[in-house]
């Protein structure tokens, strides 16, 4: 009986596992459903979008800070975004379903307002790799900042899968292309600085607490030297306690 209600137990936990993991694929599933819709419309329409990206310090590239990520040169450039997005996504509301909206959106903010203030100035920056480095870096640096088990096995995965993402940040290593590095650089330290601030939230290293001082006031108990002695009574007590026992008296009657 007790194997069978195990058995149970597993089957409804994996069943739990199992939906949630699902449930956090949606969103970014369909994120990326969108940017490939985007992507399908632009070349069907033969049509220029480029000007909904960031123009660095120029008020036409205002709104740039909330469309760039949309918007993709080429399919390359797209599929080179959609498979980390899905994975990062997806891990994002897997361990912090709690925040995670807030973590796209800030990442998604704060990349963009960064870029528009610090990039090149003459040309339009798009695509979702800032954001890409942002969920990247906020994965990496929150697992081993909490100290979970868990979040730190993913966080080396991260390392592992995308780990030379990092050369993104160095336009040197890219000569030829037209890489947006100033995204890349921005979405990094904008994942590393909402790792910090949501510390606190989501999963957490789990903490043992054990009951040591009953435990050590029981062994002091039971210790030889809080055991007591009994010293033997002293002959003047024993007297006193031989004259307050009764004792009998024998009377003896002669008879004449």
């Amino acid at each position: 009986m007790a194997r069978l209600l195990f058995t149970c137990d597993k089957t409804l936990i994996m069943s739990d596992e199992r939906e949630k993991l699902l449930r956090s694929m949606l969103f970014p599933f369909f994120f990326i459903v969108l940017l490939w819709c985007i992507q399908l419309c632009k070349q069907f329409f033969n049509a220029d979008l480029i000007f909904l990206g960031i123009l660095p310090l120029r008020a036409e590239g205002l709104p740039g800070i909330i469309t760039a990520p949309l918007i993709h040169a080429d399919y390359a450039h797209l599929g080179s975004n959609s498979l980390p997005l899905f994975m990062l996504g997806s891990a994002l509301f897997y361990f912090y379903r709690e925040i995670a909206f807030k973590v796209i959106g800030l990442s998604w903010l704060m990349t963009g307002i960064w870029v528009w203030l610090f990039a090149r100035g003459n040309s339009f920056h798009i695509g979702a790799s800032g954001v890409v480095y942002a969920l990247a870096a906020f994965h990496f640096f929150s697992g081993f900042i909490r100290r979970e088990s868990k979040l730190m096995a993913f966080s080396l995965l991260v390392v592992f899968l995308y780990g030379s993402m990092i050369w993104g940040v160095f336009p040197e290593f890219f000569p030829h292309k037209n890489i947006s590095w100033e995204s890349h650089l921005m979405g990094s330290i904008a994942g590393f600085i909402l790792s910090v601030y949501f510390r606190n939230d989501g999963i957490q290293r789990k903490v043992y607490q054990w009951n040591e001082e009953e435990e050590e006031e029981d062994d002091d108990e039971n210790s030889p030297w809080k055991q007591t002695e009994e010293t033997p009574p002293s002959p003047s007590e024993e007297q006193k306690d031989d004259s307050n026992k009764p004792f009998l008296s024998v009377h003896y009657e002669i008879k004449k």
